[in-house]
């Protein structure tokens, strides 16, 4: 192989490490942008909370949104986790130019350091969970708390809301399914 088509891989490489890092970000700001959602959803519930001349506002409905944040997260989680998978199989490809990866250590293409990422990236994957599992939790608590003959009568939306988060919890835990394995 031409030296010049090893300078042309190395900007490509380059590249699609640094889009790795950008979809990393992407991931960590979901983290964040859930958070914000769960604690915006709890503070509208406190502030249309029983005597405040709000029972005739369907609150029944504003505990759906402790579900929807969920699935988003878990959706967006997988996202990222797919597109860092196809860019890190482009880099594996990429390292194996010219049988650098027999020469120089391969971070996408060595087994002993890919999977060393992919257990590092799993706390990303645990987090999310905890905070699908605790975010759920604490909107139902708080919503049959502050609302308890309104959910008597809605039983429903709390199911949904139940069922919603267990899938979107479990989802978050099966991501790393789809995680990076180097080509053996």
């Amino acid at each position: 192989m031409s030296k010049l088509h090893l300078v042309h891989a190395n900007y490509r490489f380059i590249a699609a490490s640094q889009e790795v890092n950008a979809r990393i970000n992407q991931r960590q700001q979901s983290l964040a942008l859930y958070v914000s959602l769960v604690v915006s959803l709890l503070a509208a519930l406190v502030a249309l909370k029983p005597g405040s001349r709000t029972h005739e506002l369907p609150v029944e409905w504003l505990v759906l949104g402790f579900p929807v944040a969920s699935t988003c997260l878990a959706f967006l989680n997988y996202k990222a986790e797919r597109a860092i998978t196809n860019l890190r199989h482009f880099m594996s490809t990429l390292e194996r130019l010219g049988n650098e990866a027999e020469e120089l250590p391969s971070y996408n293409t060595d087994p002993k350091w890919a999977q060393g990422a992919n257990r590092a990236r799993r706390f990303h994957d645990y987090a999310a969970a905890v905070l699908v599992a605790s975010g759920n939790a604490v909107g139902i608590g708080a919503i049959l708390r502050i609302y308890p003959e309104r959910m008597a009568e809605n039983p429903v939306m709390v199911w949904i809301t139940i069922i919603t988060g267990v899938l979107s919890f479990v989802a978050l835990l099966v991501t790393p399914r789809w995680s990076y394995r180097p080509i053996a």
